[in-house]
C-alpha cells in the first residue's frame, strides 16, 4: 500500500507540471548598433544574443544607424544572429538614421527587418583596403606593370564583389526578402528610402518607434534558427541593454587613433628605459602600452608596411641624435614616419581611418623629442668632463710629499704618484698636466 501510495503521488505530481502551461517570454531586448560596425561592436552582439533565453527575450531587436564597418566583425554579427534561438530584427531607427554596406548584410539575416520614416538602407558594395604600389623603372615598363596591376586588381575586385553577391542572395533567400536589389546594391551602391524598400520587399515594416514596431510585427511568422515561429510581441516590456565598461573599453582601445598612440607611447617608453636603465616608470607604462596596442592592431586592418615606416621612421630619428648626420637622417625619419602613418589605416574603411590632426600631432611630438634630444646631446658636448682620466686634465691638487722629481699629491680626495720638472715643496698647489697610467705629470701653480 505505500509504494503504491508512492507512486500516486508521484503520478499527481507529473499530471500537474504536466497541466501548468509554460510561461511566455515577457520582455523584448534592445541592443543599439551606433557607429561604425567593429571588434566592440561585434563582442556587444555577440554576447547578448547569445545570452538571450527564448523563456525570457520574445524578440532581440538590433537599433541600427551605421556607416558600415568591417567584414569580419560583420559575419560574426550575422553568425550570431543566424544560430540565436530568440528571433532577431533589424530596425534602422532614429529618423535620417542609415544602415549602410555592413549594416545592410545584417538587415538581411535578420529574421525582420524594419525602418523608421525618413532612414535608407544600401550601398553594400564592398571596399578593398590595400592598394597596389608602383615599381620603379622606364615609363615603358610602369605602364606595363600599371596594366597588369589593373588587371589583378579588377579580377580581385570582381572576386570579392561576386563573393559578396553570393552572400547577400543567400541571407535574402532565408527569409523571403529582395536578392536582385541586394545584388544592386552590392554591385551598383545603390540605396533606398524607407517607402521605396518596404515596397520592394527590402525591408518588412515602417515603424515610428520601437512599440509601434512590436505592435506591427505580432503574430507573423518568422524563421529562428531554420524553424518557423509564430511572433507574441504585443505589450511586451522594452529592456534595452546598452554597451557595457567592456565594450566601451575595446571600442576605445580599438579606435585607430588611440591604438597608434598606444604604439608611439608603448615604442618611446622602451627606449627611455633602454637610455636610462632603472627608471621603472618609463619601462612599465611603455610595455602596457605596447601589448595593447598590439592586441588592438591585430583586430584592426592595417598595412603592415605602413607599420614598419612608422618604426623605422623612430629609429632613424633617435640614430640621429646619437649619430648627428647634420639633420639629414632625423629628416627621413620624420618623413618616413609621416608617410608610415598615412599608410597604416586604410582611409576607405568607414570608421576605421587615422585622423590626419593626429597625424600630424605625433609626427610633429616626435620630431620634437628628435630636436630635444640633438640639443640636449650637443650642449653635453661642449661640457666638461668631469669623470674619467680627461677629468684629472687641468684639475688642481696639492703636494703632500715630494722628494726630487717625483713625489705623491692629493687631486679630487685622491692620492696620486706625482713627476714634475722642478722640485716642490710639501703643501704646494699644483696643476695636473697629463696622466702616464697611475703617474700625474704636475707643474707648481
Amino acid at each position: 500500500m505505500m509504494r503504491l501510495r508512492a507512486v500516486i503521488v508521484l503520478l499527481a505530481m507529473v499530471l500537474a507540471m504536466l497541466a501548468v502551461p509554460a510561461r511566455a517570454a515577457e520582455h523584448a531586448v534592445v541592443l543599439d548598433i551606433d557607429g561604425a560596425i567593429g571588434p566592440a561592436v561585434a563582442d556587444y552582439v555577440v554576447r547578448e544574443l547569445r545570452g538571450a533565453a527564448p523563456s525570457d527575450v520574445a524578440v532581440v531587436v538590433l537599433r541600427m544607424n551605421t556607416p558600415g564597418g568591417l567584414d569580419a566583425s560583420m559575419r560574426q554579427i550575422i553568425s550570431a544572429i543566424l544560430a540565436s534561438p530568440v528571433p532577431v530584427v533589424s530596425y534602422v531607427a532614429p529618423s535620417g538614421a542609415r544602415a549602410a554596406s555592413a549594416g545592410t548584410y545584417i538587415a538581411y539575416a535578420s529574421a525582420l527587418a524594419a525602418m523608421a520614416p525618413g532612414t535608407n538602407i544600401g550601398a553594400a558594395t564592398p571596399v578593398a583596403l590595400g592598394g597596389p604600389m608602383l615599381p620603379g623603372g622606364s615609363a615603358e615598363q610602369k605602364q606595363s606593370q600599371q596594366n597588369k596591376t589593373d588587371e589583378s586588381s579588377d579580377t580581385e575586385t570582381r572576386k570579392v564583389v561576386n563573393d559578396a553577391i553570393a552572400y547577400i542572395r543567400s541571407l535574402a533567400a532565408l527569409n523571403g526578402r529582395n536578392a536582385d536589389w541586394a545584388a544592386d546594391a552590392v554591385r551598383s551602391a545603390v540605396s533606398l528610402p524607407a517607402a521605396d524598400a518596404l515596397s520592394l520587399h527590402v525591408i518588412d515594416v515602417i515603424a515610428d518607434d520601437v512599440p509601434d514596431l512590436l505592435r506591427q510585427i505580432d503574430g507573423r511568422t518568422v524563421k529562428v534558427a531554420g524553424k518557423p515561429e509564430r511572433l507574441a510581441t504585443a505589450g511586451l516590456d522594452v529592456t534595452t541593454v546598452p554597451p557595457d565598461w567592456r565594450t566601451e573599453l575595446l571600442a576605445l582601445v580599438t579606435n585607430p587613433n588611440v591604438a597608434f598612440i598606444l604604439l608611439l607611447i608603448g615604442v618611446y617608453g622602451l627606449i627611455l628605459e633602454f637610455f636610462n636603465p632603472g627608471a621603472v616608470a618609463p619601462g612599465l607604462i611603455g610595455a602596457i602600452s605596447l601589448f595593447v596596442a598590439l592586441y588592438a592592431l591585430a583586430l584592426l586592418p592595417i598595412n603592415y608596411a605602413g607599420a614598419a615606416l612608422v618604426l623605422i621612421g623612430i629609429g632613424l630619428m633617435i640614430a640621429e641624435a646619437h649619430i648627428g648626420a647634420f639633420g639629414a637622417i632625423g629628416v627621413g625619419g620624420v618623413a618616413a614616419f609621416v608617410i608610415g602613418s598615412l599608410m597604416m589605416f586604410p582611409s576607405r574603411a568607414p570608421g576605421f581611418a587615422l585622423s590626419y590632426a593626429v597625424v600630424i600631432g605625433t609626427a610633429i611630438c616626435s620630431a620634437a623629442l628628435f630636436v630635444v634630444a640633438l640639443a640636449v646631446l650637443l650642449r653635453s658636448r661642449k661640457r666638461p668632463v668631469v669623470t674619467g682620466s680627461e677629468a684629472l686634465i687641468g684639475a688642481a691638487g696639492e703636494a703632500v710629499f715630494w722628494q726630487g722629481g717625483e713625489g705623491r699629491v692629493r687631486v679630487k680626495g685622491e692620492i696620486w704618484l706625482a713627476r714634475a720638472d722642478a722640485p716642490l715643496a710639501v703643501g704646494s698647489h699644483v696643476k695636473v698636466l697629463d696622466r702616464d697610467g697611475l703617474v700625474l705629470r704636475v707643474q707648481p701653480l
